[in-house]
């Protein structure tokens, strides 16, 4: 039997050196990475300009419904549509043969009542009658020329013309339609389109605003000293002229719980006209305010937040309360001052009282909006 003592005692001192560097390892402290490195900036003060847009309607200065003023049926269509008109251009006839034939009939009323008047006034004269019956004759002649008159006119109104300069709009009745006055849709309408009005509505907190950032006395001087405002249109576009906001009711509809207000565009190539939609955009001038990159803030329970840099170069959070949000920066009401570095990127990799290394990034640099690199 072959004697294992020297193995069993090489196996035990390897054992025991083991145990002894695995005590000594960990005895050891770990030793920890620098902090990271994080960009920070110095909050400042800027001039920004925001917009808000509101839904509006265009219309032309001046819209005059054309309608007629006697029944008859349309002889003549003598525009078209989109045409430029003069204020009383013939725009439609009327057939008016039957009125022709009762304005012969009441021509031949007055002959009848002129000769009765020549005849009585002789006997008049001589007392053979009574002046009274002179004078019914005369009224009579009256009566009847005064029919003839209203037959003429309605001859006249058979003849339909535009009520002002303009353009002219959807054609609704053509040739052979019998019109009456009472119809509820129009001949037509004329529009003066030189320039638009763009009607809008703002609700009652967003007019106060928009009165605090107009400078003036009163409503009116509010108004006229209103900065120019953009119109946008339907295709997205913004319209080459720029708009001045005129009247306001300045009361507030029950019912809707708005204020509307006019605004006015020069349109001289009638590019604009009746019935376009479009936005208005009202610039709003926050002066000398606190703005910091969206992106150096996160939320968490509905509140706005973000790291400043504290003492130690650790970070602290703090909520912001935010006015408004012009691109991609905010408008700071509260929460962060002109003093106070921020954090102003990495945001998500960060805890409340994190050492970093801050790493110094001018202001301009950190409010520069990010590229985008891929498009859909």
């Amino acid at each position: 039997m072959k004697n294992n003592k020297p193995y069993t005692l090489l196996t035990l001192s390897l054992f025991l050196v083991a145990l002894s560097c695995g005590k000594s390892t960990n005895n050891q402290p770990i030793a920890e990475g620098p902090p990271a490195p994080f960009p920070v900036s110095q909050v400042q003060q800027k001039t920004v300009t925001g917009y808000q847009e509101y839904p509006t309607n265009l219309e032309g200065i001046v819209n005059s419904d054309v309608r007629a003023k006697v029944p008859g049926y349309i002889q003549k269509v003598l525009v078209d549509e989109g045409q430029k008109v003069r204020k009383g251009q013939v725009l439609f006839r009327l057939e008016t043969q039957s009125l022709n034939q009762d304005a012969g009939a009441a021509k031949a009323r007055i002959n009848v009542a002129q000769v009765e008047v020549d005849k009585l006034i002789p006997l008049v004269e001589k007392n053979i009658i009574s002046p009274v019956q002179l004078e019914t004759a005369k009224a009579n002649l009256a009566q009847a020329k005064a029919n003839y008159s209203s037959i003429s006119a309605s001859i006249g109104y058979g003849t339909i013309k535009s009520p002002v300069d303009g353009y002219v709009g959807a054609i609704n009745f053509r040739e052979g339609t019998l019109v009456t006055p009472s119809d509820p849709t129009a001949l037509t309408t004329v529009s003066n389109i030189s320039k638009v009005y763009a009607f809008f509505s703002l609700n009652e907190t967003q007019y106060l605003d928009f009165l605090q950032n107009a400078e003036g006395q009163n409503l009116k001087e509010k108004l006229a000293n209103y900065s120019a405002i953009d119109l946008v249109l339907a295709n997205g576009s913004t319209y080459s002229e720029k708009g001045k906001i005129e009247t306001s009711t300045g009361q507030v509809n029950k019912n809707t719980g708005t204020i509307s207000l006019r605004a006015v565009f020069n349109n001289p190539n009638q590019l604009l006209t009746n019935g376009n939609s479009g936005k208005i955009r009202i610039p709003t001038v926050y002066e000398n305010a606190i703005v910091i990159p969206q992106k150096a803030t996160f939320e968490q329970q509905g509140n706005i937040m973000l790291f400043k840099l504290d003492q130690g170069n650790k970070v602290k959070t703090s909520i912001v309360k935010v006015k408004t949000t012009i691109d991609n920066l905010y408008v700071v009401e509260s929460g962060v001052d002109v003093k106070d570095k921020i954090i102003v990127f990495g945001v998500g990799k960060l805890r409340n009282g994190m050492e970093i290394s801050p790493q110094e990034t001018s202001f301009e640099d950190a409010i520069k909006p990010i590229k985008t690199l891929f498009k859909n």
